[in-house]
């Protein structure tokens, strides 16, 4: 599905990524795994074709192209940012984005039924985005992304700001999707619960330093918890000098 390959990308001298190269089939969630300022956000912003790259390639679906129209229109994409408007409900805000993706009217109703029914917001369709908790808010966000049906979900930190008990819910959301053939690309700096992912990677400054299953990766570390483990390889890594040390 996603092919990269010697990937850079550079802000006014930053090296945001650093000779990045992976790959990612399709049928899969595929956690992008790090702290904040690791690469996670560029990275996905080049996948959605809203900025370029620096040098090296990116090919989506075979196309090599990320700015393609065919391309965006397999896409959902999930910003960090609050991306509804609040003076529309619920209902009206993934209508809006169901016929900017080209969904047909006959199919909207019961696409929206869906999606709502998917988030357990059905009882909130009526109600405006600005009065909606700020979990409601993530639950309505994910609901636009599906309207369309796309093949490859892109998450940027979904589950920022919400409970943990909302952070399992999304979670048990996205196996629900992967099972029904939906691909799933997500980010997060709560590196821990991304355990259910098939396939992840620790990014660290913009390079990878580990990637493989969560379980591979523990084991590896000789640990029971993913967050150790990304410790560990994080600790490595400054070690053999892949890494910069931090400055004092």
């Amino acid at each position: 599905m996603l092919h990269i390959e010697h990937l850079t990308k550079h802000y006014d001298g930053f090296v945001a990524l650093n000779d990045l190269s992976l790959q990612v089939p399709e049928g899969i969630i595929f956690g992008l795994l790090g702290p904040n300022g690791a690469g996670k956000t560029t990275l996905l912003r080049i996948l959605t074709g809203l900025i370029p790259v620096t040098s090296g390639t990116v090919s989506l679906f075979g196309n090599p192209d990320p700015t393609a129209l065919e391309v965006r229109r397999l896409i959902g994409y999930m910003p960090q940012a609050q991306a509804l408007y609040p003076g529309l409900t619920v209902s009206e805000n993934i209508r809006f984005f169901g016929r900017l993706y080209g969904v047909a009217e006959a199919a909207m109703s019961q696409r929206l039924e869906y999606v709502l029914d998917m988030v357990d917001l059905l009882h909130k369709r009526n109600t405006q985005v600005a009065h909606l908790s700020g979990g409601m808010v993530r639950r309505a966000m994910l609901a636009s992304t599906l309207i369309h049906q796309p093949r490859l979900l892109i998450l940027d930190e979904p589950t920022a700001g919400v409970d943990p008990s909302l952070r399992l819910r999304f979670w048990g959301w996205f196996e629900r999707l992967v099972a029904q053939g939906t691909s799933i690309i997500i980010t997060t700096h709560h590196i821990s619960e991304a355990k259910v992912s098939n396939q992840v990677v620790f990014l660290r400054d913009g390079r990878i330093l580990e990637q493989g299953q969560p379980a591979t990766l523990m084991h590896r570390f000789g640990t029971d918890d993913l967050e150790q483990a990304f410790v560990r390889a994080t600790e490595q890594g400054t070690q053999t000098g892949v890494l910069p040390k931090e400055a004092p």
